[in-house]
Parts: structure tokens; C-alpha cells; sequence
């Protein structure tokens, strides 16, 4: 039982709070809420004090916070072992990806020549999904979040520019292209924290020197389209990830070359596992790890 309470220890560290953890655990709040008091009335300790709506780390979280991620670690690297310990069983392969725009196609024709290979795949934002990569809990991750690190071998998949998107009635709608100024006037709707699309977002903002008549986060690309669908407000966002709707319109921002960058992540120390080496090939036909 320890290291399932560990391991919601854990995310609830990450995440900041109990909703966010809940969502990434799979669990029901009140369970990852229920299984932290069993932890800390277990050890007679308190591991987080909530503040101003967060959950924070005490003292004693703190510094059991690295061993547990140390734990996490050994553990899915036993787990990465024993699932391919023997190349000739049946292989899987488990992707992370910041939305299905530029993985799906990939994946189909990867499925498309491997039948035989399990695959999965999972959603999160870009932050989300490196880290699943770094504790092992995906083989590939596909982010718009560039890093130059060497532990990780990188490609890039796509590029897009972003551009504003607004319901088909909105004052903007009747441009083709305005300038990052006349956001002032509007209600932005913004990706959570940890979304490439709202750092971009915020840096046009800050370089424009705009604030937005008002903001609302919403946790995903497919909410923020429904949301500018049912006239909550505008958003910016990569144009190939906007699916064509007749109640939107799409504006271009004038003299702005900010784009999303799609790349394709793996461990450097497990480029050599053939699922891996297949995936890659068959999506970037033998593009060198670095390029982009």
C-alpha cells in the first residue's frame, strides 16, 4: 500500500493540489485526498499546508519529495526491463503527445506497417508530457516544448503559425489580419499553465504591451474551440490545430512570425529499443535527432 500512497504523494507535489493530481492519477479527488491523510496520520506527519488554494510542501514533504522521485524512477526502469526484456515477445509502445493534430497521422501509419505492436497513447500539456517521459512512463513524447538536453534525443514533426480565432460574429471576424494591439478589446481565452501555446500567447502580449478586456483558462485545445464556438471569447492558436467549424473565423496577426513547434522526444539511453528505432523511422524517414 506504501507506494500507492507514495505515488499520490507524489503528483499531489506536482500538481499543486488535489483536482489536477486527481486528474493525472485517474482517481476521484476525494480518494487522492483520503489516501494523503492515511499517509501523513501513518507516520504521525503533516507533508503539505494549504495556502491561498495550493497545496505546499512542509518541511518534512520537502525532503521526502526527492527520495520518492528517486523511487518513482527505479521503479518504471524495473517496469521498462521486464516489459521488454525480450525482444522477440509481443512489443508495445507508449506515446504522450500535447494533442492528436501531429501524432495521429504518424500513428496510423505506424500502425498501418506494425500490427503486431501495442501502442498507447495519452494527452497532456507540454510539461505533462516530458515528465512522463522522464520518469519513464512513456517511451515517446511528442511536445511543442523545444529542449536542448542530452539525455533526450529530439526531432521536430511540424511547425504552425498562430493566428486568432473568433466566433463567426465577433467585431474581429470581418478582418483577415489585425495587429496584437486589438486583443485589448477582447476576452482571451487562454491554455492552463504549462501550454506552449499560452507561453507564446503571453510573450506576443508582453512584447504588444496589451491586457486583454479579460481572460478565462480552460484546460485544453479541444475546450477552447468549443468555448469560441459558443461565444466565450477568442483565443490564439496554432492554425493546424483548428478544425474547420462554420461559426469560426480565423484572423492572421500582422507582422508576427510567432509560431508552435511540434518535436518528437526520446530518451537518448533507449533510442536504441526497436519499437522506438521503427516509430521513428516510419514517421521522419531517417531524419537526424537534433534537427529542428
Amino acid at each position: 500500500m506504501l507506494p500507492i500512497l507514495l505515488k499520490t504523494f507524489l503528483e499531489v507535489a506536482r500538481q499543486g493540489g488535489v483536482t489536477a493530481a486527481a486528474r493525472q492519477l485517474r482517481l476521484s479527488q476525494p480518494t487522492v485526498t483520503a489516501q494523503i491523510r492515511q499517509l501523513e496520520n501513518s507516520y504521525q506527519v503533516e507533508l503539505f499546508q494549504r495556502r491561498a488554494g495550493r497545496l505546499l510542501l512542509t518541511d518534512t514533504g520537502a525532503a521526502l519529495l526527492p527520495k520518492v522521485e528517486a523511487l518513482m524512477q527505479q521503479e518504471a526502469e524495473l517496469d521498462f526491463m521486464l516489459r521488454h526484456a525480450s525482444q522477440a515477445q509481443a512489443a508495445s509502445l507508449r506515446l504522450a503527445a500535447t494533442g492528436p493534430y501531429y501524432v495521429l497521422p504518424q500513428v496510423a501509419a505506424f500502425r498501418r506497417a506494425y500490427p503486431a505492436v501495442t501502442l498507447t497513447v495519452e494527452f497532456g500539456n507540454s510539461q505533462q508530457v516530458i515528465e512522463a517521459l522522464g520518469d519513464y512512463r512513456v517511451d515517446l513524447a511528442v511536445s511543442s516544448q523545444r529542449l536542448d538536453d542530452s539525455r533526450l534525443a529530439r526531432w521536430m514533426l511540424a511547425q504552425s503559425p498562430l493566428v486568432l480565432v473568433v466566433h463567426r460574429e465577433h467585431p474581429l471576424a470581418a478582418f483577415s489580419e489585425i495587429d496584437v494591439a486589438e486583443l485589448a478589446n477582447c476576452a482571451l481565452l487562454l491554455r492552463e499553465v504549462g501550454s506552449m501555446t499560452r507561453q507564446h500567447t503571453e510573450a506576443l502580449l508582453n512584447a504588444a504591451t496589451v491586457t486583454p478586456l479579460s481572460c478565462f483558462e480552460l484546460g485544453s485545445r479541444e475546450a477552447i474551440r468549443e468555448a469560441v464556438v459558443h461565444g466565450l471569447g477568442c483565443s490564439i492558436m496554432p492554425l493546424h490545430e483548428i478544425a474547420s467549424h462554420p461559426q469560426l473565423r480565423i484572423i492572421m496577426l500582422r507582422g508576427s512570425d510567432a509560431h508552435v513547434a511540434e518535436y518528437l522526444y526520446c530518451l537518448e539511453s533507449r533510442r536504441q529499443f526497436r519499437p522506438v528505432q521503427l516509430f521513428v523511422e516510419k514517421a521522419l524517414a531517417g531524419q537526424a535527432p537534433g534537427q529542428g
